[in-house]
């Protein structure tokens, strides 16, 4: 079996002709492509050369792309060659190659748009509706209180309440510690100590104890309930209800719902009591104050509007992330990755929704209570 070669001769026209022989083929182990492709550059540089195809043995696609490649990516207008193997070069002409630039496309950004604007509203309408289908349930139930889910709504209270007390006690400890030896720090500079009783009430019964509740429900009980629906959307069990004609959403999402909307201010109580506790062992240890002190003058600041402002705040807080979490869990595709994705988006859309919402309730009420 030849190897690829060629020879270099004149064209009756004056023009050098470069006659290819051999096997250009990868079949030939002697082939060096690399070396046929640098010996023949100079070559290629040359429009007027002619090239001479027809005493090759046998041409395969991998020398014909090397040729394309040293001609331009296009068969030069003076080369002679067989039927077969012009066939070749332009069905590798036709073949898009990855190092090609393509075109800009300038309503891509505009497509882009349009693509997440879709989204939202394919959001909203889901959300709408489930929460429409949350109301048509509960007119229901109150003309037939027998159907009311009872254990239902009493599991889901101990998963998503009960069971969640130690992990708020000690981050709501931690915290309290953490924000009144902070603050400690600073009003020992100005002899101001006794106002950290008025700061650390306030922060942490009107906004902190809402919020920290808020985003360890939602990384805790949202991201399971999430998952939970989207198990049962995998496995099909939500279908096999609606085949049975039971309200996925009377036995699904309304427990979760009631069950964890009413455990949500007691998580709030539970939360800013032991970060009060925190923030009162540190107060001992920094600034030696009292325990009684501290306490009575806890009473003087905490206006019992306070308490109520943080007790609705935790009954929102804890409506919206259950309501957010069944969402996403609904429309989790029966595959793995959507699983997975909406379990994330879940939790970090309770949490984005919970900041928003605090932040209004905070301008609206900056008046009441101080």
């Amino acid at each position: 079996m030849a190897h690829a070669g060629f020879s270099v001769s004149q064209a009756d026209g004056g023009q050098r002709r470069i006659t290819l022989t051999g096997q250009w083929s990868l079949r030939a182990v002697d082939n060096n492509f690399a070396e046929l492709r640098g010996r023949l550059a100079s070559f290629f540089g040359d429009p007027l050369a002619e090239w001479d195809l027809r005493e090759v043995e046998q041409l395969d696609s991998a020398a014909a792309a090397m040729l394309l490649a040293g001609w331009g990516g296009r068969r030069c207008p003076h080369s002679l060659m067989s039927s077969l193997q012009a066939q070749l070069f332009s069905a590798l002409e036709n073949v898009e190659t990855p190092h090609r630039r393509q075109p800009i496309d300038w309503f891509a950004p505009l497509a882009m748009l349009g693509t997440l604007a879709a989204g939202l509203i394919s959001q909203m309408a889901d959300f709408l509706g489930l929460f429409g289908g949350l109301v048509l349930e509960v007119f229901h139930l109150i003309r037939n209180p027998h159907e009311i889910p009872w254990k239902e709504i009493s599991a889901n209270i101990y998963k998503g309440g009960v069971m969640a007390l130690p992990v708020t006690a000690l981050v709501g400890f931690m915290i309290g510690i953490a924000m009144s030896y902070l603050m400690a720090l600073q009003l020992s500079k100005f002899g101001a100590d006794i106002f950290i009783v008025n700061i650390l009430g306030l922060a942490v019964v009107r906004e902190l104890g809402p919020i920290l509740m808020a985003v360890l429900v939602a990384g805790r009980s949202g991201s399971a309930m999430t998952a939970q629906i989207g198990v049962m959307r995998v496995t099909e069990e939500i279908d096999a209800l609606a085949a049975m004609g039971i309200s996925r959403i009377q036995r699904l999402i309304l427990p979760k719902l009631v069950g964890l909307t009413l455990i949500a201010p007691m998580l709030v109580f539970w939360t800013s009591l032991w970060a009060l506790i925190g923030g009162m062992l540190s107060a001992k240890i920094e600034l030696s104050l009292g325990y009684a002190f501290f306490l009575q003058r806890l009473a003087e600041v905490l206006s019992p509007v306070n308490l109520t402002l943080a007790l609705f705040k935790g009954l929102l807080f804890g409506f919206l992330v259950t309501l957010v979490a069944c969402h996403f869990g609904l429309r989790i595709k029966p595959n793995t990755e959507s699983l997975s994705t909406s379990t994330t988006s879940s939790v970090v859309t309770a949490i984005t929704i919970v900041i928003l919402t605090d932040a209004v309730f905070a301008i609206m009420t900056r008046e009441i209570g101080l």
